[in-house]
């Protein structure tokens, strides 16, 4: 237990200093999110490899342990652990040496819990027992809907909890990150047209910033071997398909059925699909196990599900869905990994779809024309269509507020909008 926490006894944290000797590194912008108070039970969800472990150690170097004792802070890293009664003993060891050293209030961050059978159960009869009413406790793991579904076992015991969602770098944040010079001026969507008029100053830098984005996402490892040797290389994408193959057995799902799934939503080239359509397709054979599949995919933040709008605003959640991959570097990954060829005008409408889902109830509308994206905002119904095509459009008459958003647009668009971390 002591090896995961060096700071008590003033020695070095080897993974902070790692991230310190960094020559590309920043301060997850999730960070300003991290004002917690006691007692809370907290949850911190995101795709793995997506920085959250690197930032709690920002989180307890640098916001922590200058305020607060070192020994009131205490990390553990749950990956080895296999259920409820191990994470128990963790807990009741650390109980023991916050009374032996007279601390009244701490931090705990339980890393990684998603794996850790029923790890609740020890959480919830103790926060019961009231042995952490004067703590902070944080909870992260990489299976959203999991995690947070798990969350439920805690009513009433939350405190001043909250949850957040670590995805991987946003386009806004990543040009702020690289371009601290330049300062964009961003507003709520209905508002960004007078935004995106005051940012055209700078079309060219978003625009060269969005080449990058494209090849590195938001994900830290490719960005820092990107910015460090001019490319991502095949070894960062296979950390990548490792962490697929490893979740997807974490979660009992078949790999062959998995990456045929993944084959198919990629060709289907955004195409409204069906469960059926999916288990049609492949050797699944079952849309209940199709959707169950589909559904393991956006539990891990690697897809998104928009679902079909009517022009009343009722969500028809039995039709087809459009379904997104939700970063780019996850996407041409992934298609590396299924060996399919990745098409650009679907990762350019992805990346806009995936952003606004994470501000915005996201959907789609279909009939003689599509509309790519639609939000919908209290009552109004607002159109997003990417455009990377000569194909005609026309504006279906129901909704309140359309974008047609070109191509070399997409960048000034996303930066415009008020950042979506």
């Amino acid at each position: 237990m002591e090896s995961q926490n060096p700071w008590w006894y003033g020695e070095e944290d080897v993974k902070y200093e790692e991230w310190k000797s960094l020559p590309i590194k920043w301060i997850p912008p999730i960070l300003s999110e991290f004002n917690f108070k006691a007692f809370s039970l907290n949850f911190l969800v995101g795709p793995r490899q997506v920085g959250k472990t690197t930032a709690l150690r920002i989180l307890i170097h640098k916001f922590l342990l200058p305020k607060v004792a070192p020994k009131s802070v205490f990390y553990y890293s749950c990956e080895e652990l296999t259920d409820f009664r191990e994470l128990g003993e963790i807990l009741d060891n650390y109980i023991s040496f916050k009374k032996a050293n007279r601390i009244k209030k701490s931090f705990i961050i339980l890393d990684e819990i998603t794996f850790v059978k029923e790890w609740y159960r020890a959480l919830k009869i103790r926060i019961d027992k009231g042995l952490f009413k004067n703590d902070v406790i944080i909870v992260s793991g990489s299976a959203s809907v999991q995690l947070l579904k798990e969350k439920e076992y805690f009513p009433g015991r939350r405190g001043y909890g909250k949850d957040i969602i670590f995805y991987p770098l946003d386009f806004p944040s990543y040009f702020r990150i690289f371009k601290k010079n330049v300062e964009l001026v961003s507003s709520n969507i209905l508002e960004v047209e007078e935004s995106i008029k005051a940012n055209r100053v700078f079309s060219s830098t978003l625009k060269e910033m969005f080449e990058k984005y494209l090849i590195t996402g938001g994900f830290p490892l490719p960005i820092i071997e990107f910015y460090t040797k001019g490319k991502v290389t095949f070894d960062t994408r296979k950390i990548y398909i490792d962490w697929f193959k490893n979740d997807f057995s974490k979660l009992g799902k078949n790999e062959s059925y998995m990456k045929e799934v993944i084959s198919y939503l990629i060709l289907s080239r955004l195409s409204p699909v069906s469960w059926n359509s999916i288990a049609r397709e492949t050797s699944i054979g079952s849309p209940h196990t199709a959707q169950d599949y589909v559904e393991s995919l956006k539990n891990l933040f690697v897809v998104e599900i928009l679902n079909f709008i009517d022009h009343t605003g009722r969500i028809l959640y039995r039709k087809n869905k459009k379904i997104h991959f939700t970063d780019p570097f996850l996407y041409t990954t992934l298609c590396e990994y299924t060996r399919n060829q990745p098409f650009e005008d679907n990762i350019l409408e992805s990346v806009v779809a995936s952003h606004l889902s994470r501000k915005f109830e996201t959907f789609y509308w279909k009939n003689k024309t599509e509309v790519d994206v639609v939000v919908k905002l209290g009552k109004k119904l607002i159109g997003i269509e990417v455009k990377t095509s000569l194909r005609p459009w026309r504006k279906p008459l129901h909704l309140d507020k359309v974008y047609v958003i070109k191509k070399d647009e997409i960048p000034l668009f996303l930066s415009s909008l008020e950042v979506f971390h």
